[in-house]
């Protein structure tokens, strides 16, 4: 039996994962292990990586839905048969993160809780919590099936450039989230919501300026500024019809993901 640690991972995936062999499978160094995730539709092969002679790293692949799946521990040496030396099951399952990416996507246009949100800003988290928040919350906005007219500011595009309101932008600005802010930025109606006032007249640029949030004013104001590093930043996906492939440059880990 392996051991997966942790042994569940949030939907959208991108976090490690553990897996400490048993004696018997610590084995010489021209075996390669793979761990290969099956679900209700889709399946994962992810590579992994020795970190010492009983344990592995890799990274959990983003999954379809919140269901608990058959991981299989596989290895393979050259000129053998590959073998599943091991079973265990894992659950994919909704975080906060996730809960959080899920309603502000669907009340992009909500003033009452775009509103909502400027009275939670009003309990400051430390520093660190924000830095955490910002990261898990762009991840699963990453992951989320957004439909294809979403818009930064809403559905209803009728509203006019000069009506004061809040928008996400300013909710991610006034936070300092600097991940979700350039994850807005590539969105429709993201660069439109840098010019919107909200009531007191501040926009999200000048929001940056006045609470002293220079990485986030130069994110919103230089043409060249580059994406702000995170571990999404460290991902190249590549989609190829029914399969994709992703690369996480950090752990230097592959995903195969493919409709099942």
């Amino acid at each position: 039996v392996m051991k997966l640690n942790p042994q569940q991972a949030p939907l959208y995936g991108d976090s490690v994962i553990t897996v400490q062999l048993t004696e018997e499978d610590k084995v010489e160094d021209d075996v390669v292990f793979y761990l290969v995730f099956t679900g209700s539709t889709v399946q994962h092969c992810t590579s992994t990586r020795k970190i010492n002679p009983g344990s592995l790293e890799t990274i959990s692949p983003g999954h379809d839905c919140c269901e608990t799946v058959k991981v299989a521990l596989c290895a393979s040496r050259e000129g053998h048969p590959v073998l599943v030396v091991a079973e265990e099951s894992f659950h994919f399952v909704q975080d906060e993160a996730y809960d959080a990416a899920q309603f502000l996507a669907t009340c992009a246009g909500n003033q009452q809780a775009l509103n909502f949100t400027r009275f939670l800003d009003r309990s400051r988290a430390p520093a660190a919590d924000v830095d955490f928040l910002d990261e898990k919350v762009a991840l699963a906005f990453r992951h989320l099936k957004l439909p294809a007219e979403w818009n930064v500011l809403g559905a209803d595009q009728s509203l006019t450039e000069n009506i004061p309101r809040e928008t996400l932008m300013h909710f991610a600005v006034r936070l300092g989230l600097l991940r979700l802010t350039w994850f807005l930025l590539q969105q429709p109606g993201g660069r439109g919501a840098l010019s919107i006032h909200n009531n007191e007249g501040a926009t999200p640029v000048s929001l940056a300026l006045e609470r002293g949030y220079q990485k986030l004013h130069q994110l919103l104001t230089e043409e060249e500024a580059k994406e702000p590093d995170s571990w999404s930043t460290l991902s190249h996906t590549v989609h190829s019809g029914d399969y994709s492939v992703k690369h996480h440059r950090g752990l230097d880990v592959y995903t195969l993901t493919t409709e099942a």
